[in-house]
């Protein structure tokens, strides 16, 4: 360590000798030095100014080095200097009483935004991002771009940091990068997941323990699903490692075949036919048994790989039609349910015609299902023209859970809704229920006005059934007509049904 008399002196020749308000008049000094001095002068200061440099030369101030160190796509200082930023506060704090806060920001599901927009379109994204998280922050805040889709940011030197502070700054954070951004005309909608790390919280008081926590919190986050926030808690690591362990067991079910589609069927209230299977995803599991997409899907759309269930579920779902078809039963279409993630593919409709031209069915067979909430929302063009392109592929197109996402009228002629399907909440008692009787009226009043069809979902009562055929919905299907079954359960199924629907179609002639 330097005693203190050499670091005054070297802290004086830095400021009052290299100093850059000093360097300008270093050629002026140098001139009077020849005409008082002669040439002499002017050799020494020419030796001397260049030792004097390499003694004590002044170095790059934390500006200077944040220039030097930044990423070429969003033009963000990059992860050292996030660190450095960090370590200066902790190494100041015993004098100045102040502490900071790192965050942790990634962009939700973005190999699916990768894959659908491209190199290019993609970095401006990531610059937009960028640009919205610095915005939030204070000027003498520093945002960083830590890996990938991931940005870290750190509070200068705060009085005061505590947990509600922070979460306030998480979701302004996040309500920044929600807003829709504009790209190559077209509105791209980006969600982000956030962890932060209280400098009090930290494992150690340095930059890279702070950071390194805060970015464990913003794993645990998108272990969550997309758009949570966390705080890094030392108490959490045996959760971390079950979590990870659990993504891990998921991804590798998802390839084995263990997670894959179960059926379930609908049926028509005017004949009892059979109008339709719905795909439902389900994980076999060798030793908890069945288990429902609540278990499974939020680990798999944090993993990123939401896309790669609807490839599952769709190659089996046809599988199970044209096996169907071969066995001579008649199941007129089959509904597949459809994320925003996927439904923001602009290639969706181009791969779902190269699919179906494969298992050599047409698109009518194929009923693409899509969440109220999804169509609800007006501002994603690229949902709006890939709903559009499979309609007019020839797919049917159902608005699941009808009555819980507010979509407009024109929601429905913009989308080519063919069918919506009323949530189970409107289903529940309606046999008993007056006012749900009336709901359910409405509801298939404007559905006859507008030319669309309707499926009662949740049905789990002779009384519902009976209630929904005598008020005109077109179709139903829950627990009371069959619960979710693997393919292997259908054919049989499928044949019990057909031999029951044609029995009571007999009594029914006899006793006319």
């Amino acid at each position: 360590m330097p005693l203190p008399a050499a670091t005054t002196v070297r802290g004086f020749i830095r400021r009052w000798v290299l100093g850059r308000h000093v360097l300008p008049f270093i050629p002026a000094l140098l001139l009077a030095g020849v005409w008082l001095g002669g040439e002499f002068v002017l050799i020494l200061g020419a030796l001397v100014f260049p030792a004097l440099y390499a003694m004590f030369g002044e170095p790059p101030n934390s500006e200077d080095r944040q220039m030097s160190v930044r990423d070429g796509v969003t033009g963000l200082p990059l992860r050292a200097v996030l660190i450095e930023a960090l370590d200066s506060v902790f190494t100041k704090a015993p004098r100045s009483g102040k502490t900071t806060i790192a965050f942790a920001i990634a962009i939700d599901d973005f190999s699916e935004i990768e894959g659908r927009l491209g190199l290019h379109a993609t970095e401006d994204v990531l610059r937009r991002v960028g640009e919205r998280i610095a915005m939030v922050l204070r000027g003498t805040d520093i945002v960083a771009r830590i890996d990938g889709a991931v940005f870290g940011a750190a509070f200068g030197p705060v009085q005061r940091a505590d947990l509600e502070s922070a979460l306030q700054v998480a979701a302004r954070l996040q309500e920044a990068v929600r807003e829709p951004i504009l790209v190559d005309g077209a509105r791209v909608h980006v969600t982000c997941s956030v962890g932060f790390c209280l400098g009090a919280r930290a494992p150690r008081p340095t930059g890279e323990a702070v950071l390194a926590a805060a970015i464990e919190a913003l794993t645990e986050a998108r272990a969550s699903g997309a758009g949570a926030i966390r705080a890094y808690s030392a108490s959490k690591p045996r959760d971390t490692a079950r979590r990870a362990e659990l993504e891990t067991e998921v991804l590798s079910a998802l390839e084995s075949g263990q997670i894959r589609p179960w059926f379930q069927p609908q049926v028509s209230t005017d004949t009892g036919t059979i109008s339709g299977f719905e795909a439902l995803a389900r994980w076999e599991h060798p030793e908890r048994g069945v288990l429902g997409p609540k278990d499974f899907i939020p680990t798999i759309t944090a993993a990123g790989q939401i896309g790669r269930l609807g490839e599952v579920m769709l190659f089996h779902g046809l599988t199970a039609l044209r096996s169907w078809d071969r066995a001579g039963l008649a199941v007129p279409s089959l509904g597949v349910n459809f994320s925003p993630e996927e439904l923001r593919n602009p290639r969706l409709a181009e791969r779902l015609a190269w699919e179906l031209d494969r298992f050599d069915l047409t698109p009518e067979r194929l009923t693409v299902e899509i969440l109220e909430t999804v169509v609800a929302d007006p501002g994603d063009d690229t949902i709006t023209r890939t709903i559009a392109a499979l309609a007019k592929l020839g797919c049917r197109i159902d608005l699941d859970d009808f009555g819980t996402g507010h979509a407009s009228l024109a929601a429905l002629k913009r989308f080519s809704v063919g069918r919506i399907k009323i949530d189970r909440s409107f289903v529940i008692n309606v046999d008993e229920d007056r006012q749900q009787q009336n709901l359910v009226a409405g509801i298939l009043s404007l559905a006859e006005r507008l030319g669309v069809e309707t499926l009662a979902e949740g049905v789990e009562r002779v009384g519902e059934h009976a209630m929904l055929s005598q008020l005109g919905c077109g179709h139903v299907q829950g627990f009371g007509i069959a619960r979710p079954m693997p393919f292997e359960d259908t054919i049989g199924w499928i044949k019990r049904h057909g031999d029951r629907v044609t029995n009571a179609t007999e009594v029914t002639r006899k006793a006319v």
